[in-house]
């Protein structure tokens, strides 16, 4: 019961800042400010609330699915762990609906995606938020290039053959009409940005970890889209 309670509360922490930042988006807040502000209460701790697409790996879905089934099995009813599941899985439709309104017909388009693990430093693709959105875009007709720095065998073991795997960051912008970024690698934060400018055919920067700097992709000619990040909707 510990493992499961702490895991499913860190798991609740990161569903919880993910619905701060839908909020942050319809009302024009900063989800970061909102964060770091909550941060620095102690009561509350800075840790695990970085707004994002969702949570995946082995551990959280396992645990908050088992104390979920614990639970109902007891006959009681966990009505906030079943929302901590049911956010992170609208977090990563969210990804799609973005994408939608900003491009249109998804049909036929090229979308970018850096990061397939669930998280940096790893190459474990189980419950990868990333893999889900992938498989998500592919039905809506989209092309999907993609590379992760360590996590490219395992993502040709569970993703479709469409998505053409890449050997490095440059290769997937590479007349794409948008980039997505679904795993916060410190590689990719250190991209040549007039680099990627003049390999994509769009300009359209969906940033899923909020780890780019606004402004300056702004001023570069992009179009930025992070999480929660209302004044850039």
């Amino acid at each position: 019961m510990i493992k499961y309670a702490s895991n499913a509360f860190l798991a609740t922490k990161i569903s919880f800042i993910n619905e701060i930042a839908n909020i942050c988006e319809r009302v024009g807040a900063n989800v970061v400010d909102v964060a770091k502000g909550m941060g620095l209460d102690s009561r509350i701790g800075p840790k695990f609330l970085s707004a994002g697409i969702g949570w995946g790996g082995s551990c959280f879905p396992k645990d908050v699915k088992a104390l979920v089934h614990i639970a109902q099995q007891y006959g009681t009813q966990p009505q906030l762990l079943q929302s901590v599941i049911e956010i992170n899985q609208l977090q990563r439709k969210r990804v799609v609906d973005k994408f939608k309104a900003l491009l249109g017909d998804l049909k036929g388009k090229r979308i970018g995606v850096l990061g397939l693990a669930f998280k940096p430093d790893t190459d474990d693709m189980r419950e990868s938020p990333s893999a889900d959105i992938i498989r998500v875009l592919l039905g809506e007709g989209v092309r999907i290039t993609a590379y992760d720095p360590e996590a490219m065998e395992q993502a040709r073991e569970i993703l479709p053959d469409a998505v053409e795997m890449c050997e490095n960051a440059y290769q997937v912008v590479e007349d794409a009409d948008a980039l997505f970024l679904a795993t916060e690698w410190n590689e990719f934060k250190q991209l040549d940005f007039e680099q990627v400018k003049a390999l994509m055919r769009g300009n359209l920067i969906l940033d899923g970890r909020n780890i780019w700097d606004p402004d300056a992709l702004i001023r570069m000619g992009f179009k930025y889209i992070g999480v929660g990040l209302g004044q850039y909707k």
